[in-house]
Parts: C-alpha cells; sequence; structure tokens
C-alpha cells in the first residue's frame, strides 16, 4: 500500500471517530452516523489496498520478481 494511501485512511478514520464522539456529545445522530460511515469507509480502502498488495507479491512471485 503506498504511503499517501495509508495516511489518507487513517486521516479519514480519524475525523469519523471525531465526528462520531461530536456526534455522541451533543446527540447529533446524523453527525454521529456520519462519523461511522467515514470509518467503514477508510476501512474498505484498507482492505482493497491489502489485496492489491497481496495481489502485488503473488504477481512477484509467480514471475520471479
Amino acid at each position: 500500500m503506498a504511503l499517501e494511501d495509508k495516511i489518507s485512511n487513517k486521516v479519514e478514520d480519524a475525523k469519523g471517530k471525531a465526528k462520531e464522539v461530536g456526534g455522541d456529545v451533543t446527540g447529533d445522530d446524523s453527525l454521529k452516523s456520519e462519523g461511522k460511515a467515514d470509518q467503514a469507509s477508510a476501512a474498505v480502502k484498507d482492505g482493497i489496498e491489502s489485496v492489491k498488495d497481496a495481489a502485488g507479491k503473488v504477481k512477484d512471485k509467480l514471475t520471479g520478481n
């Protein structure tokens, strides 16, 4: 996974956590839900990047690189 992608996903996750806590504190269910959605999006992106990394490693092994 590219470093930029890792950082971007961590930032998105952190923003999501902040929104969730903010929504919890203020009683804003919409903000809380938006925060959870941001966190889920970051997790999915992390998963996709992990699959890409694994596929690249398999390709390298098969091609001898």
